[in-house]
Formats: structure tokens, sequence, C-alpha cells
């Protein structure tokens, strides 16, 4: 799934907790803050655990102010090993 996170998403920690999410799940791939203000995510797993990693970027649980989160969603690469900010 790739996810653009739009709302108050930089400097609150979004990323930190967003990866620390993602390795408690167990799964793969990479966040990213973009020069728009927004947040790129990129996650790999299986699909019940990805659904529940959504949930929770639209939670209260996820940090900052979440007002849209557009997504897509295409069949897993494998190319990551880990979850990962990019900078």
């Amino acid at each position: 799934m790739r996810a653009r996170v739009e709302g108050v998403v930089q400097a609150v920690g979004f990323r930190y907790w967003t990866v620390r999410k993602a390795e408690e799940l167990s799964l793969t791939g990479t966040v990213r803050n973009d020069d728009d203000g927004t947040v790129a995510v990129v996650v790999e797993g299986p699909q019940a655990v990805v659904l529940e990693f959504r949930r929770w970027l639209r939670s209260e649980d996820a940090p900052g102010r979440v007002d849209h989160v557009e997504e897509s969603v295409s069949p897993a690469t494998g190319e990551f090993s880990g979850f990962d900010v990019v900078y």
C-alpha cells in the first residue's frame, strides 16, 4: 500500500511513530516527509496486517492531526527488509 498523509503530520513525530507501529506489526516499507507538507508511506505485509496499519493511520492514535489519507494498493514487491525513514 502506498499512502499520502495530509494534515499536521510533519514536526510532530509522525515518521518516528509510523516506523514504530510498522515494526510492531512486522511490516516493511518506508516513510518520508515531502516538500508539500505531506508524509508518504509505502507499506508491505499480509493484507490483514496492512489493513490494521491503515486503520491506525486514520485513528486518533496516530501523532499530529491526519486530515486525509490518499492511498493505492498494488502487489508487494518484496524489496524492503525493514521499515525505514527515507530522507
